[in-house]
């Protein structure tokens, strides 16, 4: 008798999972609960079953026990991930300004996963509290939980800072899911945050793992904190003869014919010119950081190769001049008082003698 209840239970359970399964499938299109469900029912209607014909066997229902608690724990997980991708799910992140979107999609990871931590805890807790020798151990541990609060606190110190950190990080927006950030001079995209370490996915598809405790210690760059548009610069060391406006018109026309430039932004300045050189800085804008770079290397290729094919003269070159004396040098009598530290004055004449002395 008790095997046919106990058949017809799990029987019965499989059968109310796999409708509620189908129903969630259909509104929410995912199937993260149904292996948990399947397990937690058939163990549930077992121990239903077991309690209205008892038998004598208690290491079977002790580890019945032990095994509902860890699959209601792994069915609560389920849930707390469904619940988590259904939010997520409408929350865009594949749009122009996705700022907002990728923020709460590092929160709610981050706390996902901290829930889910919780929950493991919890289970192997309340494991540990079906066994009556762990009941009796409760009591001198309590008692001596300053102690062992203590050490364990200086020994996962590390640990518990990146934990830290990491809530730190997801609820101050300094660093978000698919942000762009340099570190470490590596140029690289967030690709995942978790309570403990961060990875870039850099820009040669390497990844950097750094612990989340480093974003909060050392200083980074973020080029997508508020925005992804960004401003970028090319310099170029000409000649003194270069036709700066020309160039400047040019550069002008090559920029709106490329799909590359968001059209915010195009200036040539010369901002050095100092020895044999003028040096020329362009500065243009992009969208994003991939665009930027790549409007970057367009717009020094297309200077460079404006400079040599319309003017050669201009390119950086270095002049020299033989020069042939033909008058003897005039004594330094003769030489302008203009050149000279202390001139033939009142005033030159008296600094003159503060500084070297009197003439003999």
């Amino acid at each position: 008798m008790l095997f046919v209840v106990l058949g017809c239970s799990i029987v019965f359970a499989l059968l109310v999972v796999e409708v509620i399964h189908r129903l969630v499938r259909r509104f929410t299109h995912s199937g993260k609960m149904y292996r948990p469900g399947q397990v937690f029912g058939a163990l549930l209607a077992t121990q239903i079953s077991l309690s209205v014909y008892p038998m004598d066997a208690p290491i079977t229902l002790h580890a019945l026990g032990i095994a509902l608690i860890l699959a209601g724990a792994w069915l609560l997980s389920a849930l707390i991930s469904t619940l988590v991708d259904i939010s997520l799910s409408r929350i865009r992140t594949d749009v122009t300004d996705n700022r907002h979107a990728r923020r709460v999609h590092t929160q709610v990871t981050l706390v996902r996963r901290l829930t889910l931590v919780v929950i493991g805890v919890l289970a192997v807790g309340a494991i540990l509290m079906t066994f009556p020798g762990a009941r009796a151990i409760g009591s001198t541990v309590l008692a001596s939980a300053a102690v062992i609060g203590a050490v364990a606190a200086l020994a996962a110190q590390s640990l518990l800072g990146n934990v830290i950190s990491g809530m730190q990080i997801a609820f101050s927006d300094a660093v978000r899911l698919d942000d762009v950030v340099v570190v470490e001079g590596e140029w690289g995209r967030v690709e995942d945050i978790t309570l403990t370490y961060v990875v870039l996915h850099l820009w040669d598809d390497r990844r950097l793992v750094l612990p989340t405790s480093y974003f909060l210690k050392n200083p980074f760059e973020n080029w997508t904190r508020t925005q992804s548009a960004l401003l970028g610069t090319v310099e170029l060391d000409l000649d003194w003869t270069v036709p700066v406006e020309a160039m400047r018109q040019e550069m002008r026309s090559m920029l709106e014919g490329s799909d590359l430039w968001d059209g915010r932004v195009s200036v040539l300045q010369v901002t050095s010119a100092t020895q044999g050189f003028v040096r020329l800085r362009a500065l243009v804008s992009a969208a994003d950081a991939g665009k930027l770079w790549d409007l970057r290397c367009l717009t020094r290729e297309h200077l460079v190769d404006w400079v040599r094919r319309q003017h050669g003269g201009s390119l950086p070159q270095v002049r020299t001049r033989a020069v042939t004396s033909t008058s003897k040098q005039q004594p330094a009598s003769d030489q302008h008082t203009d050149a000279r530290v202390f001139g033939e004055s009142l005033d030159g004449a008296q600094r003159e003698q503060a500084f070297a002395g009197p003439k003999p």
